[in-house]
């Protein structure tokens, strides 16, 4: 039993979800002006981890044939026959009925929002098919979580939750460009679009500088929209000097240092993040 649970958290990559929840927390912190109810984080968690479970599995689904051609992916579960078809779509109806059902004891806004969200996570398997967008589409996708946390917490959207959304599209959107160099050559050679297939890696590597430089950007904006204070600043400085280290081992050491600066950096960013902000709010009150 308990080889086949971490079967399926490997395919859903679960400790990625490391990337998304600190700013899913985030949001409602800086919703709430402080620590939200244990309730409202409880649904938000169980949200979080519903919708990214279905998530991930959709995405496994739709590549599965994809996966099994690519040497880098073809060990996957879907492709070895470790997990079947069936397993993998009864597991993403379970994983959105979950989130559907924490989106409904959130808000009636949330449970309203929660279909298009759906649309949203699972539309981003199929994107890389047809526009080097695709990257900016997984972006909306993880963008998601502190928008509606902070829905979740207000029952209304905000001009800061977008702020904040779009500051982590565009960080999601540069690491996956950057992630998405292991695969150049597979995506010419089966007709599929990324940005690093298209431009090559030189001109890959600016495009997610310049992604991550409005991240920093919108991060930044929202210190006058919420007078956030110089601990949150100090966080967005260290932020800042992870996304310039992050490039500089891609520049320097290439795919050798890849796993290094997707996984760690970008997971000592996304906490290192929330853990600034709780710390901002909390001191100010």
């Amino acid at each position: 039993m308990f080889a086949r649970v971490r079967t399926y958290l490997e395919m859903i990559r679960f400790s990625h979800t490391v990337f998304a929840l600190p700013f899913a927390f985030m949001g409602a912190i800086l919703a709430a002006g402080g620590i939200p109810s244990s309730r409202t984080l409880w649904w938000i968690l169980v949200a979080m981890v519903g919708a990214r479970s279905g998530a991930m599995a959709m995405n496994r689904i739709a590549d599965r044939r994809l996966d099994a051609q690519n040497p880098r992916t073809r060990e996957r579960a879907l492709p070895r026959g470790q997990i079947s078809l069936g397993g993998a779509i009864v597991f993403v109806a379970a994983a959105f009925v979950i989130f559907l059902l924490a989106a409904r004891m959130l808000n009636p806004l949330c449970f309203a929002l929660a279909p298009v969200a759906i649309l949203i996570v699972c539309g981003y398997s199929y994107t890389k098919r047809f526009t080097a967008g695709a990257h900016l589409i997984l972006g909306l996708s993880l963008a998601l979580a502190p928008i509606g946390a902070w829905i979740a917490v207000r029952g209304e959207a905000g001009a800061p939750a977008l702020v904040l959304g779009l500051g982590v599209l565009f960080w999601v959107a540069g690491f996956d460009i950057l992630y998405a160099f292991q695969d150049i050559e597979f995506d010419r050679q089966v007709g599929l679009f990324s940005i690093p297939a298209w431009l090559g890696t030189g001109k890959g590597l600016i495009v997610a500088g310049i992604f991550h430089a409005l991240t920093v950007c919108c991060l930044a904006l929202l210190i006058p929209l919420l007078r956030l204070g110089p601990i949150y600043g100090t966080g967005l400085l260290c932020a800042a000097i992870l996304l310039l280290y992050e490039h500089s081992l891609v520049y320097r050491h290439g795919l050798a240092k890849l796993d290094m600066a997707f996984f760690n950096v970008n997971g000592v960013l996304s906490i290192g993040m929330f853990l600034a902000t709780a710390a901002d709010v909390l001191l100010a009150k």
